[in-house]
């Protein structure tokens, strides 16, 4: 997958990005399509309020950017629903200013060397922004045939609900720009967070791997509910809003985990008798290993 933020602008397949920088973006809509300064801010106003979390859609002015699979149908459904365009990675690989690397790492050698003469050949800025997991910058130049300007990202499921968590790191020939529109373009996305890219895998283990991990443990405390005569949809639902809620308490408050455990559980009470349970179970120590061993994986890639 590759998402164009069009930069280079050309007659009517014109795609025109909200996510870069104001100047940037108005000067191109005046002097490409002719707008009006009344007319660009009622256009950002309409897809601002379409939602107050950011989609992939919002991003545009025109439409859903550019967008090339290899897996052709796949490549349909996403263009159908993002309003978006279909190209040739060639094509999208001459005129795109920010490159989204969208694939697996396994894919990602096999995407960007047919690319290598092209990306050789080009005049105007570009960058890549890369989520292909475990694959480190140094390893994109080599695929790509040169060290261009990168991001590295690893964005975590909720970014689809603006509530995501996304580690990022850069490389030293991104200038401000470019690192503008990319922040810019995920500011809604969740919190970013720019890390060393050293510890991206593993902070990724945990970031990237746990909302499967939270899920489960939501998972089981509705089935525990359930089993003591709690309906499905009503235990589901305080499963998911206990674990929504304690997540905001800590962030809010800063307290350490094991401070707010302790709060919660009385002395001889019924909270302390279920952690006694899970410990029993080696609840915690099972949870640092899913860490562990998602961050083992990924150095194998």
């Amino acid at each position: 997958l590759w998402f164009e933020t069009g930069w280079k602008v050309e007659g009517d397949a014109a795609v025109t990005v909200i996510a870069c920088p104001d100047e940037v973006r108005h000067a191109r809509l005046r002097e490409t399509r002719g707008w009006t300064d009344e007319k660009i801010a009622a256009v950002e106003s309409w897809q601002w309020k379409q939602s107050d979390k950011i989609r992939a859609a919002d991003l545009v002015v025109d439409n859903g950017g550019t967008l090339a699979d290899l897996d052709a149908e796949k490549c349909r459904a996403l263009a159908d629903e993002l309003g978006a365009r279909i190209a040739s990675a060639e094509e999208i690989a001459k005129s795109a200013y920010a490159v989204v690397l969208g694939v697996k790492p396994q894919a990602l050698e096999k995407t960007l060397a047919p690319l290598k003469e092209i990306l050789k050949e080009r005049e105007t800025p570009f960058f890549f922004i890369s989520m292909a997991a475990g694959t480190s910058m140094d390893k994109i130049a080599a695929y790509a045939g040169a060290s261009y300007p990168t991001v590295r990202i690893m964005p975590n499921l909720p970014v689809a609900v603006g509530e995501g968590m996304i580690l990022w790191s850069k490389n030293a020939s991104l200038d401000g720009e470019a690192e503008a529109c990319f922040l810019n373009a995920f500011a809604k996305t969740g919190t970013l967070d720019a890390i060393p890219e050293a510890m991206m895998d593993a902070a990724a283990a945990l970031s990237g791997c746990g909302p499967a991990f939270v899920a489960l443990f939501a998972e089981a405390l509705a089935d525990g509910a359930v089993a003591c005569g709690v309906p499905r949809d009503k235990a589901q639902l305080y499963a998911e809003k206990t674990i929504l809620g304690t997540a905001a308490y800590l962030i809010q408050t800063g307290m350490h985990p094991a401070v707010l455990k302790d709060a919660v559980c009385s002395p001889g009470g019924t909270t302390i008798a279920g952690v006694e349970a899970l410990e029993k179970c080696a609840f915690g120590g099972a949870a640092a290993s899913a860490v562990i061993a998602s961050f083992e994986k990924t150095k194998k890639l």
